[in-house]
């Protein structure tokens, strides 16, 4: 039986080039150089401890690093810029250095400009580039930028999440949010969307979101998901953040079969292997063609 083919995943215009998801999807492994992570808080608070960290995810399969600063878990407090910037700006430096895509996940333009003078390629804004200033560092610098929905602050965001059709509202939000970073100039093909699990959501919203991706999709933009060790895994699995990596991997593959363009994990290598199989069946379905992941030099 065949079934109709998938839109092919658009390939993410990043500083310096593009990301080809290929067959498959990218593969953003997560370094929180952070006291207070939900998953793996202080394990990698320090610059070797957290440039060794994203060398390993690159080992296991990632496509690109994404190094953050400043937790935001639920009812995580803000730290002010300064410390922010003390965290990542030499992890970024170090690991850009070596040739790893990085990217920066920051909703501070300060930071996210500091970051990419360093060497990143891509800015990851939980806020979608709400801060004023935010969208004109990405487009004066040709950063490839993921727009996130959350609904409320971290602070805030899981005490009472509501929705009339959480779908269609998040899909809405993003469109609005991409349409104002084009206006401030934000190249089209640099621009990922996010819907944010567990950001602002219920676990049944987490669900129909990930069910849904293909609404998102269609809009012929990279759709980025990150579901690793969230706390709806462990609501369904029972297992706490430590034990749940084999259900991260089962939602990350089946985020790539509705279309996901890029897995953002904590476990780069069960990730690779998640994308494969899903992608793996859809070929034999007849739903994607083959292709290679690629960085290269920007063209026009």
């Amino acid at each position: 039986m065949t079934l109709p083919a998938r839109p092919a995943r658009p390939a993410w215009r990043v500083r310096g080039g593009f990301l080809n998801p290929g067959r498959s999807a990218l593969i953003m492994g997560v370094v929180n150089v952070t006291p207070d992570s939900f998953s793996d808080g202080g394990r990698f608070f320090g610059t070797a401890q957290a440039v060794a960290r994203g060398r390993r995810l690159r080992e296991e399969g990632a496509h690109i690093v994404d190094v953050g600063g400043a937790s935001t878990r639920p009812g995580a407090e803000e730290i002010d810029e300064a410390e922010e910037l003390r965290r990542v700006v030499d992890v970024v430096r170090e690991l850009a250095a070596e040739g790893a895509p990085v990217s920066i996940d920051t909703y501070r333009p300060r930071v996210a400009e500091a970051c990419l003078e360093a060497g990143a390629a891509a800015v990851n804004d939980v806020t979608a580039l709400a801060a004023d200033g935010m969208a004109r560092v990405c487009a004066d610098s040709g950063a490839g930028a993921i727009l996130m929905h959350m609904q409320g602050n971290p602070r805030t965001m899981q005490l009472r999440p509501r929705y009339r059709e959480v779908v269609t509202e998040v899909r809405d939000f993003l469109r609005a949010r991409a349409a104002a970073a084009e206006e401030a100039g934000v190249d089209r093909r640099a621009i990922a969307v996010d819907p944010g699990i567990g950001f602002g959501k219920t676990p049944s919203h987490n669900l129909e979101l990930l069910a849904g991706l293909g609404l998102l999709a269609a809009d012929g933009r990279p759709v980025a998901v990150g579901v690793s060790r969230k706390s709806f895994l462990g609501r369904i699995t029972g297992r706490p953040v430590e034990e749940r990596d084999t259900a991260s991997a089962v939602a990350a593959g089946l985020a790539v079969g509705n279309g996901a363009s890029v897995i953002r994990t904590h476990n780069a290598a069960a990730a690779v292997d998640a994308a494969e199989v899903a992608c793996a069946i859809m070929e034999a379905s007849g739903q994607v063609g083959e292709g290679d992941h690629g960085y290269g030099t920007a063209t026009a």
